[in-house]
């Protein structure tokens, strides 16, 4: 499923980016469930997931995705890695491009009040 929103949440030239990265669909052994779920549209439900704060159990219909299969995908992603990849893969394009200007960068850090007495 290709539509605006999609086409808005995960551009063709980011799927270029993407798709060599995610694993490819292993069929079970024993055979039986069903035929995987395109791998475009899970990203795309992900991404709308990740970036509009809704919970898993409230991803739209209209994605095409059940929420486990989302949900599933999304941990087994985690795991393998593909979005660390994914991020270091866009950090070495714009690097490349000189699109990058770490003068400008943000870092994150918490602070933590220290116990009086604790060492």
């Amino acid at each position: 499923m290709v539509d605006e929103l999609s086409l808005r949440l995960v551009p063709d030239a980011l799927w270029e980016i993407v798709e060599p990265l995610i694993p490819r669909f292993v069929s079970r052994p024993q055979g039986g469930g069903s035929a995987p779920v395109d791998d475009r549209a899970v990203f795309t439900a992900i991404v709308y997931v990740l970036t509009s704060g809704c919970a898993w159990r409230h991803l739209p219909p209209s994605f095409g995705v059940t929420v486990p299969t989302a949900h599933r995908r999304f941990t087994t992603w985690v795991a393998a890695g593909v979005f660390e990849r994914l991020h270091g893969e866009v950090l070495d394009r714009l690097g490349r491009a000189g699109e990058l200007d770490w003068s400008a960068a943000i870092l994150d850090a918490a602070s933590v009040r220290a116990k009086r007495g604790a060492r």
